[in-house]
């Protein structure tokens, strides 16, 4: 998979570089590339947002340096053919987006080229959202009902919730099988040796050998849970 991100602090993303992901680029398995907005304005400031039209607090970002960031990495993926078995999805984080999901990161892990787009301020020109979609197909996406100061973390997590579910990257794809929300509710409680630790012992069901009574307990463990914390799962 091919991921572009277009961000006014590309240093942010150096985590990328560390851990699993780290490991995956390494290894050929993400192609992760970052670039500068700022490297598309035309302007000796290199200016990347105006005042809104309308009035109201804030800047917005400018249409003309993000028109040609994407037409730049949209060009470039298709000539080195990372666009070439399905479109192009422009992700844009926006707390007016939909709700970034485990079931949106599957999805989205099996497309061939990424690109994120990370606002700042009080967002990016509307029009950029309708310039992206003549190169492919294009989601906002919201981590949830609060405001972060720009993309950029959201961003980070959307990359690496959908990496690790790309074949190669998480070493047991086994382990991904029973996380929380794969099947609509968290993860059961986790333990390991020792088997009482100040006072605290393990599940006596987890020692017990019996495979079907420890699915059972987990089950059970993992509804109770949900209903417990995310009661709008079991709704759901």
């Amino acid at each position: 998979m091919r991921i572009d991100v277009v961000s006014i602090f590309p240093g942010f993303f150096d985590v990328l570089e560390v851990s699993l992901l780290g490991k995956a680029r390494a290894a050929g398995i993400l192609d992760v590339r970052v670039h500068d907005l700022r490297d598309f304005t035309t302007d000796r400031h290199r200016t990347v947002d105006d005042t809104p039209y309308g009035g109201g607090a804030g800047m917005v970002m400018k249409p003309e340096p993000w028109g040609l960031a994407l037409d730049a990495i949209a060009t470039d993926a298709s000539h080195d053919g990372g666009a070439e078995a399905s479109r192009s999805v422009f992700l844009f984080p926006s707390p007016a987006g939909e709700v970034f999901r485990q079931a949106t990161a599957r999805d989205l892990s099996h497309a061939d080229h990424l690109v994120f787009g990370c606002g700042r301020y009080e967002g990016i020109d509307e029009r950029v959202f309708a310039h992206a979609a003549t190169l492919g197909d294009v989601r906002l996406m919201s981590l949830g009902d609060y405001v972060l100061n720009g993309g950029e973390v959201a961003a980070m997590a959307m990359i690496e919730a959908i990496g690790r579910l790309i074949p190669g990257v998480v070493g047991n794809p086994e382990s991904l099988v029973e996380e929380s929300h794969e099947d609509g509710l968290l993860e059961y409680p986790s333990y390991t040796k020792p088997s009482e630790w100040r006072g605290l012992g393990v599940p006596p069901v987890l020692l017990s050998g019996n495979h079907g009574a420890i699915a059972a307990w987990r089950h059970d463990q993992q509804v109770e849970r949900t209903r417990a914390r995310r009661p709008d799962l079991l709704a759901d």
